[in-house]
């Protein structure tokens, strides 16, 4: 029991003390900006890092609980079990409501802190000052949510000696321990470039020096997000047994959302930098992403969505609902009371432009996320309203989304070479010859592989079409620079272009081309299917301290042993089931084991055997756009600042340009 007490009062403690520090940092920076004072705005700041400690000190409580086995507290009694493994039972912090909570106010922490530290030389300035303002606003809340709305600290009505343990699936595949924390650096990532945006209204410098301030902090919050949804349709794949990536499920759509604005703004942002315009766009696009970072965290933790990520039903909702009207609220308001200072004298000259590109790109990735959004939340308003469930599921993003996904790649192979303000067609010709020939290779190549269909065949084809656009940048760059060349926005984002095209293509295929079929198999026999020769060997049953299961031994080709399995988890008592994949560089080879297991007899077993085309093209392209991400942070070596807005015809730009701008 002093274990427990001392767990209990370390995590409150630190609740406590981070949310009395949120609101004297504010206070004091309000104040030191009203008074013009710089004391009070250094010691506004250095708050920064107390509620840093304090969250860091709920953090460790919490972990120490889960260590100790401490079931005096209600949430260890919910996700912690003395058969859980380390790895798992450190990971459990974050695999229900409360935990996940407390993992975001650590990372939102420490963003505080980092901008805090960023800008300690500017602490003076008002826009640093009110972009702490509103950071420490938001640690406000979510501190005011762990005390009282998901406390994460309760202690438990009656003490028991063993707990659940985590859910089952999040405690039988390493992928639990990187997923959510990538997935929160990205959404709380997100916090920082809202608050400049909120703080360049309220002071009034709503040109383009504020978007200098932000540019990193949006690109490596993005780049976490990115990479958070990659490694959660790996795990998908590695381990729901379905065989798929992306189910448009409920959860995952609400991680897509602030994706698709976030990358709107992104690219939208390079034009208000060169040319000053769309300023009232790209605010919006930015309260939008962080707005939606909560609208997606109120769909996970309110329970109000059936989904295998979701939460159960919760106290939080009204809390995050609350939270997310101030957000758009007073956005809007002081988006409108700036709005004269918001307008800008440029405007886009040609639609053969790259502005007039980026403008289309923004238009078309904001109808995606419009459908995603209608499509998430148009079933919970239709449950609230008239009291009964409905789903949209993925024959509708898939039907709306594949013309809207070949658009893109559309977009991505025309505006790479697009210089800016206006292009002749001559330009354009030289400048698509390559690319256009790579796209008709890559529609003859895939022909030659036996791929066949309109859509895929187009996807494919601009697959090609964008890659030797975003090729041909790169090769120049790189011809000139060395490999120095590829620093910088410009040539960062084509490699983060590529990493999409190969996930794009992967993706066609293995929807397109999949072949699957269930087999029932006594122990020797051996079938052939899609080219590949498959022989059940025998059946085999295992037990840990959590778990129990059984697993078909399936050798392929002659060659090395599989094992797809059934596992079930003694805590949960919920089956899972544990796919075994083959992969290789064309093709996947997937197993998974049907139900019953074993069968009747006690000998044969149901194996599903998939052949999935070019699975690895996903997890190589989303490795690509990690590292783009990083290459697109440094500056390049004839990096551009933003300049005054201008509408005067101006020479076509050369290669040369074409390689550094945006960098």
């Amino acid at each position: 029991m002093l274990a427990a007490s001392l767990n209990v009062v370390l995590g409150t403690v630190g609740l406590l003390t981070g949310f009395a520090a949120s609101i004297f940092g504010a206070v004091q920076v309000l104040i030191g900006l009203r008074q013009r004072d710089g004391r009070m705005l250094r010691a506004g700041n250095r708050y920064a890092y107390v509620v840093l400690a304090a969250s860091l000190l709920c953090f460790v409580a919490m972990e120490r609980a889960l260590i100790t086995r401490d079931f005096s507290i209600a949430y260890i009694q919910q996700v912690g079990a003395t058969t859980t493994p380390a790895l798992y039972n450190v990971t459990a912090l974050w695999t229900a409501l409360e935990g996940s909570i407390l993992l975001w106010v650590l990372v939102l922490a420490g963003y505080v802190a980092l901008v805090a530290y960023r800008y300690r030389a500017r602490r003076e300035d008002p826009l640093v000052g009110w972009a702490m303002v509103v950071l420490y606003a938001i640690t406000t809340f979510f501190f005011v949510l762990c005390l009282f709305g998901a406390n994460p600290f309760a202690e438990a009505a009656v003490v028991t000696t063993e707990g659940a343990g985590p859910n089952a699936l999040l405690q039988n595949h390493i992928l639990v321990m990187f997923h959510p924390p990538m997935l929160y650096l990205g959404y709380v990532g997100m916090s920082v470039p809202f608050a400049f945006a909120l703080a360049a209204l309220i002071t009034g410098r709503v040109g383009e020096g504020w978007l200098l301030e932000t540019r990193r902090w949006t690109l490596f919050a993005w780049g976490f997000l990115t990479v958070g949804i990659i490694l959660g349709g790996w795990w998908s794949y590695e381990v729901l047994g379905w065989g798929g990536v992306w189910a448009w499920d409920p959860v995952e759509n609400v991680s897509f959302l602030p994706w698709l604005t976030g990358t709107a703004y992104l690219h939208s942002v390079l034009v208000q930098e060169r040319r000053g315009m769309l300023r009232v766009w790209n605010l919006s696009l930015l309260v939008a992403t962080f707005s939606l970072t909560i609208l997606g965290t109120f769909i996970t933790r309110s329970g109000i969505a059936n989904s295998v990520h979701a939460f159960s039903n919760s106290e939080v909702g009204p809390y995050f609902l609350v939270f997310f009207g101030v957000i758009v609220a007073t956005s809007l308001g002081l988006i409108a009371w700036r709005g004269d200072r918001l307008r800008a004298p440029g405007v886009i000259d040609s639609p053969l432009s790259r502005e007039a590109a980026f403008l289309a790109n923004n238009v078309v990735f904001t109808v995606f996320a419009f459908i995603v959004l209608l499509g998430t939340v148009f079933p919970l308003f239709v449950e609230v309203l008239q009291d009964r469930e409905i789903k949209v599921g993925a024959p509708f993003f898939d039907r709306l989304g594949v013309p809207i996904g070949i658009t893109l790649l559309f977009l991505m192979a025309i505006a790479p070479v697009l210089p800016w303000r206006k292009a002749s067609t001559e330009l354009l010709r030289d400048r698509l010859f390559w690319p256009a020939w790579a796209g008709v290779a890559a529609v003859a190549a895939a022909v030659i592989a036996g791929a066949g269909g309109l859509a895929p065949l187009v996807a494919f084809g601009l697959g090609g079409f964008a890659a030797g656009a975003a090729g041909r940048q790169l090769v120049l760059a790189t011809r000139r620079q060395g490999f120095r060349g590829l620093l910088g926005r410009a040539n960062g984002g084509m490699i983060v272009h590529l990493g999409v095209i190969l996930i794009a293509v992967g993706l066609t295929a293995s929807n397109a081309y999949t072949r699957s079929q269930q087999f029932k198999l006594e122990a020797g026999e051996t079938v052939t299917f899609a080219g590949h020769t498959f022989t059940y060997e025998r059946f085999e049953e295992f037990e840990t301290r959590a778990t129990l299961g059984t697993k078909a031994i399936v050798s392929i080709d002659g060659g090395q042993a599989y094992a797809p399995a059934k596992t079930i988890y003694k805590g949960r008592g919920m089956p899972v089931p544990t796919p075994s994949v083959k992969t290789g560089l064309t093709k996947d080879i997937y197993l998974t084991l049907a139900d019953p297991v074993p069968d009747e007899n006690n000998t044969a077993a149901r194996i599903t055997v998939s052949v999935k085309p070019m699975v690895l093209w996903l997890w190589v392209g989303g490795l690509l756009m990690a590292v783009g991400t990083v290459l697109a942070a440094f500056p390049g070596k004839h990096r551009r600042r933003a300049t005054d807005p201008v509408s005067a015809a101006v020479p076509e730009a050369s290669d040369d340009e074409l390689v550094t701008s945006g960098g």
